[in-house]
């Protein structure tokens, strides 16, 4: 969806209360926005409907409150960041990389197949959350702050820390062959 047409379906939904507008909008995004919180989620996907669900409406009830300073997608990811992140504040434990280590077990030769989900479950909810946006959602490190609403230096800690998680779990896992 282009940035000109977002803006009109925005102005519709937040002036008017045009419904169908929004309808476009939720239609236009319901697709990446499930991916990523499916993602966020470690492939819980009754959670990532229930999410998404809830990213929608908070998105419908304070559209009135957007005021383009950044793309509506953006804000959108936005809120439904915040959303996986009030859910998972109380519910995620996370691993240091030395733990990271302990996990990791060479699987069987008949059985190589990447656990994305399982990997992506040992990183913190900020590592993890800027992994999929930078290599998920192709957003670029700028856009990510945004959405995370931190510098973008921390962005590229939190990168490049999830990197090298990934990379030592994968590595034990017996991958790297």
């Amino acid at each position: 969806m282009t940035a000109i047409n977002d803006t009109l379906l925005v102005s519709r939904a937040a002036l008017l209360g045009d419904e169908g507008a929004f309808c476009q909008l939720v239609e236009a995004y319901q697709s990446p926005i499930r991916r990523f919180l499916f993602n966020l989620a470690e492939g819980n996907e009754e959670l990532s409907k229930d999410l998404a669900q809830e990213t929608f409406i908070k998105a419908w009830l304070n559209i009135a409150s957007f005021r383009a300073a950044a793309k509506f997608s953006t804000w959108l990811y936005r809120i439904a960041y915040n959303v996986f992140y009030d859910h998972a504040r109380t519910a995620k434990q996370t691993f240091s990389i030395d733990e990271v280590q302990q996990f990791a077990t060479p699987a069987p030769d008949a059985d190589r197949r990447m656990d994305f989900a399982h990997a992506l479950g040992l990183l913190k909810n900020d590592e993890r959350s800027a992994m999929l946006l930078f290599y998920m959602e192709d957003m670029s490190v700028e856009k990510i702050s945004t959405v995370m609403n931190c510098p973008t230096g921390t962005v590229k800690s939190h990168l490049f820390r999830g990197k090298e998680k990934l990379s030592v779990y994968f590595k034990n896992s017996g991958y790297d062959k």
